[in-house]
């Protein structure tokens, strides 16, 4: 490689952009927390390797020559797409991912405000998000596949902070119309599903015949079906979708009992998770006190 055709050292490029931006050695100088020597030797090295004149400057001022006007545009170039590269790569070293789980009755709720607290909190995390059944999440987290989960409390399970504990209730469409004769038509999560072993126990239990009279592996599917009148479903009381509503006592259906909904994570090992944990017991703090 020839010494024409080596590449510029940035160092000289940026001593060379101040002094134009700010006309003077003595102010670049400062700027640049160098001495003036040092940037007069920097702009006399460039000058040299280009075999141009950049500036031409007397005792009261610095002006560019018409190749230093040229090389101000270029240097600039150079310098932003050394400060880009350098951010870049610095940025993706910084950055970590979180593989989180929330449950499909949480999700439709106050995902959107975990979320936003969690990026202000922690801008260099990316979120890889899994929405599903609290059954599944388990199964993932079990299996390595996530590293948060907030889910209903698996039975038998102690594991994880108790975010709320609160009551199951049978909603459906305000509209919905049961005689009481028959079958109890059911609208139900598609196993495996917490929420639908205990809807049906619960009927069992209480000696009440039932039918699926529909079944959805999501939360919008279930909503469409109770619009829809096709039955009815066991919810958590403070996460009711909208358009539906509890379930009129004359129905005469068994009480469900209280469900618990945790956030499980691999401990203080993980800083990330354990912020994400903090965030999603701080979110259903609000949505318990309605704020």
């Amino acid at each position: 490689m020839t010494r024409a055709s080596l590449p510029l050292d940035p160092i000289l490029l940026e001593s060379f952009v101040t002094v134009a931006q700010c006309r003077s050695f003595t102010v670049a100088s400062s700027r640049l927390g160098l001495s003036q020597s040092t940037v007069s030797q920097h702009i006399r090295r460039l000058e040299h390797r280009l075999g141009r004149i950049l500036f031409v400057r007397d005792t009261h001022s610095v002006l560019l020559t018409e190749d230093g006007n040229a090389m101000v545009r270029l240097a600039t170039a150079v310098l932003e797409s050394n400060t880009r590269l350098m951010s870049h790569f610095n940025g993706v070293a910084r950055r970590v991912r979180l593989r989180l789980g929330i449950s499909e009755d949480f999700a439709m709720s106050r995902l959107a405000g975990v979320l936003t607290r969690f990026r202000e909190a922690e801008p260099f995390a990316d979120v890889e998000l899994t929405v599903g059944l609290s059954e599944q999440l388990y199964q993932a987290y079990n299996s390595g596949d996530l590293d948060v989960i907030f889910a209903k409390r698996k039975n038998g399970d102690d594991r994880g902070t108790i975010a709320w504990r609160g009551r199951l209730i049978w909603i459906a469409s305000s509209s919905f119309a049961w005689n009481g004769e028959g079958a109890i038509p059911l609208v139900l999560y598609s196993p495996p599903s917490m929420t639908r072993t205990i809807a049906i126990e619960s009927l069992d239990r209480a000696g009440l015949s039932w039918r699926v009279g529909c079944s959805s592996g999501s939360l919008s599917g279930l909503r469409a079906a109770l619009a829809a009148r096709l039955g009815v479903a066991a919810f958590a009381e403070c996460l009711i979708p909208d358009g539906l509503s509890a379930l009129d006592r004359r129905f005469n259906l068994p009480a469900l009992p209280d469900t618990e909904f945790v956030a499980l994570g691999p401990g203080k090992s993980n800083p990330i998770a354990n912020r994400m944990i903090q965030t999603l017991l701080s979110e259903t703090g609000r949505l318990m006190t309605g704020g």
